[in-house]
């Protein structure tokens, strides 16, 4: 099995400098990562089924790709979706954060996906090919002006025979600052992942829990949605998530079943080309959103976040909203796991 990892440029940016990227290869697998673009897995593909994972466009430019930093690839968003007025509430202190959505009064996706990350390294095993990269985020940060909690994001890439597998832990560098964590993968899966197809052989199986209901504002109401024939359609495996409307689907996370087993994820099989995506996450993540751009575009985000939609300002426990803490010192830490295969279970939908 051929195994490579290696730093190459990628492209020029608008000034002529070279950006870029950690280049991985494993068994069947490739896969591409870009510290200029917050540690984004920025392009996947598996020789051996013909899936190409992502939404990737080779042909734009460094600055076009940095102006849609969250639908291309699985960026790695912090402070994700939505905080309701750019408040952000902690057990020790409240900090209001700019409001980038201001259609909507919301600060939205927060900013570690914007950073050029460091690479850490780019090194091979026997079996695996492995990136690190890392973020420090202290004073020379322009957010830490509103937001002064230092701390450091480090990202693992570990691609083998059996797919990706991705770690991320956030480590609070801060001397007496509660860190707040909230983080989510904007995967942006395309769709049609297989070449020659439409997309409207996709079906989506995701097990999922209570539905949230969504004020105007994309903010919980607290209140819950009894499931419909559109949510049992991810229970059944019959969901075609292209070509539709699915506008902020929030869910919690519940386990579901799996060539036998226990399953924390989703699974997108293409039943014409007879291939499908495993995407397994941990269980920090708590709730699933779906979205995928009203529909008008060949992909479709699947994204495991770990608090909810505004987790931090709502009058809910946080073993209901997922809001979760670091304490200085102390690292907290999610992984996935994603991978191709011929699809081999026939589920309501084929």
């Amino acid at each position: 099995m051929s195994i490579t990892a290696e730093v190459v440029h990628w492209k020029k940016d608008k000034d002529g400098n070279d950006v870029d990227v950690i280049k991985l290869a494993a068994g069947t697998y490739t896969a591409t990562i870009a510290p200029f673009l917050g540690s984004n897995l920025i392009r996947m593909q598996d020789s051996a089924t013909g899936i190409d994972f992502f939404r990737n466009d080779e042909t734009r430019t460094v600055e076009e790709i940095r102006e849609e930093p969250v639908v291309y690839g699985m960026p790695t968003l912090y402070l994700h979706n939505r905080l309701s007025g750019g408040r952000l509430k902690c057990s020790d202190h409240t900090y209001m954060l700019p409001m980038n959505e201001e259609l909507y009064g919301n600060s939205l996706h927060g900013f570690l996906h914007t950073r050029e990350h460091k690479i850490e390294s780019a090194e091979t095993t026997a079996t695996a090919a492995i990136a690190k990269t890392s973020y420090t985020y202290d004073e020379k940060d322009p957010m830490f002006k509103v937001f002064p909690v230092k701390f450091r994001a480090d990202f693992c890439f570990t691609l083998d025979a059996e797919g990706m597998h991705y770690s991320f832990t956030m480590t609070n560098l801060s001397a007496d600052r509660q860190l707040p964590f909230g983080m989510c993968n904007h995967t942006a899966f395309k769709g049609p992942f297989v070449e020659g197809t439409d997309g409207m052989t996709i079906r989506q199986y995701t097990p999922i829990g209570e539905k949230w209901e969504l004020s105007p504002n994309f903010i919980p109401t607290l209140d819950m949605i009894p499931h419909g024939n559109h949510d049992r359609q991810y229970l059944t495996g019959s969901l075609i998530p292209v070509k539709q409307v699915i506008d902020n689907d929030l869910y919690n996370i519940v386990p579901g079943e799996l060539d036998g087993r226990e399953f924390r994820g989703t699974v997108l099989t293409d039943i014409g080309a007879g291939v499908e995506i495993i995407y397994e996450v941990s269980e920090e993540y708590k709730f699933w959103c779906m979205w995928n751009e009203w529909g008008k575009k060949d992909y479709f985000c699947v994204e495991p976040l770990t608090w909810m939609i505004d987790a931090p300002n709502l009058p809910i426990p946080a073993e209901e909203s997922g809001y979760c803490e670091i304490a200085p010192g102390e690292s907290k830490s999610v992984s996935a796991h994603i991978y191709a295969r011929k699809a081999k279970i026939k589920r309501e939908h084929v």
